[in-house]
């Protein structure tokens, strides 16, 4: 594998062999474009019958420049590479080769070894505060991290799904080398390295496409962030299947994470993004591809899709976990623990039931899949960040009851994610936050704050004034974990907690993923079920949980030997009744025992 990596698009500005720059822009909207160089004079391009305009100029990495698409207009360029002065700024072109890659023979890892952490890198302090965090993050247990949304997006501070300038990395987080930097170093220390990716929508801010490639969008076919994006142009698919390509072969992401992919309004992208990295990424490489999918789409996981975001058994663990019912949780509430059964054994919850806020079927049949095409998580930057006050569970359950859900999260065959600051039991609140303009950021306050109008609590105005503004800086500084809370005695037992249990995870059950099967989850009482898996190796890996507060009781021959809680002598593992809020495993047929 070269020490250097390049991947060439057919937009955006790409340096020569000759020491020139190759620009393009696809702009079927218009007539004529000219590039502007800072400095040069401005150089008419060619037009193609399909819009895309080119010319070749003198440039070098580091040249800013921007498109001129109408007399009393510019643009940046929108597969710009670098964008250091804000999405209505010049773009700068980049040389893809200065940065010298060290882990060079980095191949990734399977699938079955994912234990995910999902991080907001400007909540960190940017690119380079993520790189020297790896190290305790690795300690900890993980072997992935995923990013939130790097697309550039207006101002300083977002969660990412406002980005406009999909191939810029936030310039607010460091330059295109810092970042390169931050995944090299995860893959000598043996981390895979995700990102999360928004091909739904662009945010509302920056985004000129309408102005010069209006064919770009759907008009008429509406989505909650504006017109959907036309994936029936051959352009578009383009657009962002390099999009996905570039990430995966000249950052060397070990895999991407697609938002929403609902909103996307040609599913067979889907399977042609799938393919295009299959057939461009090297073959000895591991790359994997997630989806967030409102549809439980579970055909494209069969697909060759690597996991789907299970909100199923989040939405089920949170309701059984703070007893709350409204808005999405409502479809959740009924018959819960049944439902946790169903998603231990089955995945998803929803198989083409009618789900009750959207009142239509939803899903389709999950049980045949093998439950690492599931990712797990009790919360991520949505269900943390999407509350009012952002609260995390540490402040909506008890710790108790917490305890045993995330240890169900951490040893079951589902593959496990932790929001960042979850593996040390973080209080730290992670609210909504933009730098928007004080126009926007109006409109978007107000607009939150209105949203939680349907919430009883929120019900009486003075109330929802209380809703921190996204826009105030103090919003996102309130946002800001204080690194001094690990060190505090409750949250370093947190941390004791995770190591023990990813430890246990990746030396009794990770090694045997591969190729296992549920074999049926039964209910032992309210919110008290036991779920059994036949791993790849024979084994039975069986775990009863119990979040209810009364004490259960199972057949003692079921749990196997025990060995979570960890025990000495294998008569203390047979058990014939279950604490309240409290979890056990167990293993049948070890060959090492």
């Amino acid at each position: 594998m070269p020490s250097h990596h390049a991947f060439r698009t057919t937009a955006g500005a790409t340096l020569l062999p000759t020491g020139q720059v190759m620009f393009r822009i696809w702009a079927p909207s218009c007539e004529k474009v000219a590039l502007e160089i800072e400095g040069q004079p401005a150089q008419l391009m060619t037009r193609h019958a399909d819009g895309l305009f080119e010319v070749t100029a003198d440039a070098t990495g580091g040249t800013r420049y921007v498109f001129r698409v109408r007399d009393d207009l510019t643009v940046p360029d929108p597969a710009s590479r670098w964008q250091p002065y804000d999405v209505h700024g010049p773009s700068v072109v980049v040389d893809p080769l200065q940065y010298c890659w060290r882990c060079t023979n980095w191949r990734g890892r399977p699938w079955e070894e994912a234990v995910i952490y999902e991080i907001h890198v400007g909540i960190y302090g940017g690119f380079s505060a993520v790189t020297n965090d790896l190290q305790r993050i690795r300690a900890a247990g993980f072997t992935a991290i995923e990013l939130m949304p790097l697309s550039e997006f207006p101002g300083a501070r977002n969660w990412g799904y406002d980005g406009v300038l999909p191939y810029a990395p936030e310039s607010s987080y460091g330059d295109p080398d810092d970042l390169k930097n931050l995944i090299d170093h995860a893959h000598e220390l043996g981390l895979m390295v995700f990102l999360d990716v928004v091909y739904n929508h662009f945010g509302p801010d920056g985004n000129y496409l309408n102005s010069y490639a209006k064919a770009f969008f759907h008009t008429g076919e509406p989505t909650p962030w504006g017109d959907a994006i036309d994936f029936s142009q051959p352009e578009v698919r383009r657009y962002f299947t390099e999009n996905a390509l570039y990430w995966l072969m000249e950052y060397r992401f070990d895999g991407l994470r697609l938002d929403a992919v609902q909103a996307i309004n040609d599913r067979s992208w889907l399977i042609e993004l799938r393919r295009a990295v299959s057939a461009t990424v090297e073959p000895e490489r591991e790359v994997h591809l997630i989806l967030e999918n409102e549809n439980n789409d579970a055909d494209l996981l069969r697909e060759g899709f690597s996991a789907q975001w299970n909100d199923d058994s989040h939405n089920v663990l949170h309701v059984l976990l703070t007893g709350e019912h409204e808005s999405y949780y409502s479809g959740f509430t009924k018959n819960s623990t049944q439902s946790l059964a169903r998603v231990l054994s089955e995945g998803f919850l929803y198989q083409g039931q009618v789900f009750p806020t959207h009142q239509r079927p939803r899903g389709m049949p999950s049980g045949d899949l093998p439950p690492t095409r599931f990712i797990m998580f009790l919360q991520n930057h949505d269900q943390i960040g999407n509350r009012a006050m952002g609260e995390r569970l540490t402040q909506l359950c008890p710790e108790k009851a917490l305890k045993a859900a995330y240890a169900l999260l951490l040893l079951c065959p589902q593959i496990p994610m932790l929001f960042m600051g979850e593996d040390w039991g973080s209080r730290t609140p992670f609210l909504f936050f933009t730098s928007h303009n004080e126009k926007l950021g109006k409109i978007v306050r107000d607009g939150r704050r209105k949203e939680f109008a349907a919430f009883s609590h929120f019900n009486d105005p003075q109330r929802r004034d209380l809703i921190p503004d996204p826009n105030a800086p103090e919003t996102f500084q309130m946002s800001t974990p204080d690194a001094r809370e690990r060190e505090n005695p409750d949250n370093r037992a947190w941390s004791a907690l995770t190591a023990e249990l990813l430890n246990l995870r990746m030396s009794r059950i990770v090694p045997h993923l591969r190729g296992t099967r549920a074999i049926g989850t039964v209910i032992l009482g309210d919110k008290s079920v036991l779920a059994r898996w036949r791993l790849g190796n024979g084994i039975v890996l069986t775990i009863a949980l119990n979040l209810s507060d009364k004490i259960v009781s199972f057949p003692t021959e079921d749990i196997g030997i025990l060995f979570y809680p960890a025990t000495t002598t294998s008569a203390a593992t047979r058990l014939d009744i279950l604490p309240a809020t409290s979890i056990v495993a167990g293993l049948t047929d070890t060959d090492d025992e």
